[in-house]
């Protein structure tokens, strides 16, 4: 159809059912021979029943002129004269009333034969009922022509490729079924389609999926247009019935290629499996054989393993391909064809035996070079150990402190320790080569292996020997170095102890004199006060002794490890010196308490009044007395035996104590008034 011709069948029926042909006509000149291929065309895609029918044709004539519209009409006479049964010619409004008496249509119904009308476009429901008729003509019915012409081509393509395919899979198929073909040439190769089967039945189920949603939805009135006439005018029906041929001959075609493709298959399997057999059982077990030791040290084991690494590489080559070759006859076994299944599963059983047999092999040199591996490895930690340990143990222990000591102590407890948990760790391994070793001899299918494995546990064992001796003199010399250590711990024990006595006596000293200062408010509280004093000097007394015997205990220590110390020489000294300052000063604090004491049972005594005028008299002298050289000595230092001065307390502390003593001896120094005013007083209130 030329694109310059927009003739269509709509899909619309006239009231005789009959197809109705739309021949819309422009202003530009119209090709005859264009419009004549398009009715062709269209006049062949409708069925014999449908043309059996007839049809209206409907020349819209509104945009041409009236020239090209006759011409038209007297072209269908000699196209579709038998199946046109009206014409019905669109005119337009009042434009071809003159001419028209110069050609009358209807006087030429015999001639033509066909009926021709002109009438106008909103009186053509008069011909053909308005759903059967497009908007442009008033009508109701809906259609998209440029979608009815690509759905039109995507079906000829369709038709002409799937015709042509199966032209093509008929003789592949029947060809395959007549003859054998040569098995040597490539299957691949020989009798292919020219098209591919999958994208032809695809491209027919999209237009036949296409074809049915438009049916059912145009049916409901949304959606793609959709007529009566659709399933004769895009033969739907020829869609369905050539997709059920290909199907058929394509699932033909596809046995024809599995079973080619399986014979092929099967010859490369064989081939591929003999070739993995051969070469385990030549090359792969030669290299096993030639391979059986495993050093003597760490750097020779990493060694072997390299050259181990590299004969598995070449094995995984192989292995690999023996994976592949097991799924592929995993495969053609699940099909169940019952004249392989024999040689197949023959085929898999060989492989699978070399190869497990092969990968057992090197699996268990592996084992072996590992587990030498780490034995020369740990071999190697255990005689740095070791002679990390001789080391510490060969060196002067410097004595610096106790904690030094100790911790160096620690330090050579844990490195034996793990020196011991590093031996039984050699053994373990040591004995799992052994073990390892001992299996080889089934390797070279069930042939023992000559006695190569002599030397290597002989060096095995040797190795373990050693680190066992050097061990157990390394133990020794940790139990000299372990008493000499625990001596200076304690001698360094004993002279931090004696210093923290010095110290704690030096604290109580001080204690004595910035905070013992109170001299008590009577007699009572001041006695109190002395008790306190003598058990706080007590305190002071076991401080001191315990300092002298730690210091006894460092001597008897020094000579043991005939060595000197750094601190016990001054410590004694300034322990001596300490305990004598504190005898000075708990002797002064008695002394001050004692006369406190005096004091305050004389002021008491009248205070209470309940004494003889002359026993009265005598304490208040007394009270006077003692209350002034208390006074005295408040402001008097301690004087030390080197000659130094420490004072009790602070100055307002003394200061306090001596007004409280004033009071005292003002209260009393009253009542001595009041007596000598009223000798018959015998209180004073």
């Amino acid at each position: 159809r030329a694109p310059t011709i927009i003739t269509s069948v709509r899909g619309g029926k006239d009231r005789r059912s009959g197809l109705i042909l739309t021949i819309p006509l422009c202003t530009e000149q119209t090709s005859m021979e264009e419009l004549s291929s398009t009715l062709d065309y269209l006049l062949g895609i409708p069925s014999d029943k449908c043309k059996a029918r007839g049809f209206t044709v409907i020349v819209d004539g509104r945009k041409s002129q009236w020239n090209i519209v006759k011409t038209v009409v007297l072209m269908l006479q000699n196209v579709i004269p038998a199946e046109v049964s009206l014409v019905c010619v669109v005119k337009p409004d009042e434009f071809w009333d003159k001419k028209v008496t110069h050609f009358c249509f209807w006087k030429e119904k015999d001639r033509l034969g066909f009926e021709v009308i002109l009438v106008s476009a909103n009186k053509l429901t008069r011909y053909i009922e308005p759903c059967q008729l497009t908007d442009e003509f008033g009508g109701s019915l809906v259609y998209d022509h440029m979608d009815w012409v690509n759905k039109r081509l995507v079906f000829e393509k369709f038709t002409k490729e799937s015709t042509s395919l199966l032209d093509e899979l008929v003789v592949i198929n029947e060809s395959e079924k007549s003859n054998q073909l040569d098995k040597e040439r490539p299957p691949d190769c020989n009798f292919l389609p020219s098209l591919d089967p999958e994208t032809v039945l695809q491209t027919g189920h999209e237009l036949l999926s296409e074809l049915q949603q438009r049916r059912f939805n145009g049916s409901e009135g949304g959606g793609v247009a959709w007529s009566p006439m659709d399933d004769e005018l895009l033969a739907q029906p020829q869609v369905m019935k050539l997709l059920d041929s290909l199907r058929e001959q394509y699932t033909k075609y596809q046995e024809v290629c599995r079973q080619r493709s399986k014979r092929s298959q099967l010859e490369e399997i064989q081939t591929k499996v003999m070739q993995v057999v051969n070469w385990l059982e030549g090359p792969g077990t030669e290299q096993l054989r030639t391979q059986w030791g495993i050093g003597d040290s760490i750097r020779a084991s990493q060694a072997l393993q390299q050259k181990h690494e590299e004969m598995e590489s070449q094995h995984s080559e192989w292995f690999a391909v023996y994976v592949e070759l097991n799924q592929q006859i995993a495969a053609l076994l699940s099909a169940g064809d019952e004249e392989d299944l024999v040689e197949l599963k023959g085929l898999q059983q060989q492989l699978s035996d070399v190869c497990y047999r092969q990968a057992s092999q090197l699996e268990s040199r592996q084992n072996v070079l590992q587990s030498a591996h780490e034995f020369h490895g740990t071999a190697q930690d255990l005689s740095q150990q070791l002679d990390g340990l001789l080391g510490m143990l060969c060196a002067d222990v410097v004595p610096t402190d106790g904690a030094a000591i100790q911790q160096t102590l620690k330090h050579l407890e844990e490195k034996l320790k793990s020196v011991e948990g590093s031996l039984a760790g050699l053994r373990e391994k040591g004995q799992v080569v052994m073990d390892q070793m001992s299996n080889q001899t089934t390797w070279s299918y069930g042939k023992d292996v000559p006695i190569e494995n002599k030397e290597n546990i002989d060096h095995i064992q040797g190795v373990m020997e050693d680190m066992h001796l050097r061990k157990q003199r390394c133990e020794d010399m940790v139990d000299v170095r372990r008493l000499k250590m625990l001596q200076m711990v304690q001698l360094f024990k004993c002279e931090e102890d004696a210093s923290q006595a010095v110290e704690w006596l030096g604290e109580l000293l001080d204690a004595l004199l910035k905070t013992h200062i109170r001299l008590g408010d009577d007699a009572q509280e001041t006695k109190a006060l002395l008790e306190k004093h003598k058990k706080f000097v007590d305190v002071a007394q076991s401080t001191y002794d315990y300092g002298r015997q730690l210091l006894q205990a460092t001597v008897v220590l020094c000579q043991s490890l005939r060595c000197t110390t750094r601190s016990s020489g001054d410590t004694l000294p300034h322990l001596n010196r300490v305990w004598k300052q504190f005898t000075v000063t708990s002797e002064e604090r008695v002394h001050r308490l004692e006369m406190a004491c005096s004091f305050h049972t004389a002021a008491e005594k009248v205070e209470q009044g309940d004494l003889p005028v002359e026993v009265e008299q005598e304490t208040y002298e007394e009270v006077e007395t003692v209350g002034k050289a208390l006074l005295d000595r408040l402001t008097v230092p301690v004087i030390f035996p080197d000659g130094s001065e420490q004072y009790f307390g602070s100055p307002g502390d003394m200061a306090s104590s001596a007004v409280h003593i004033r009071d005292k001896m003002k209260l009393v120094e009253g009542r001595k008034l009041t007596l000598v005013v009223d000798p018959g007083l015998c209180f004073y209130e």
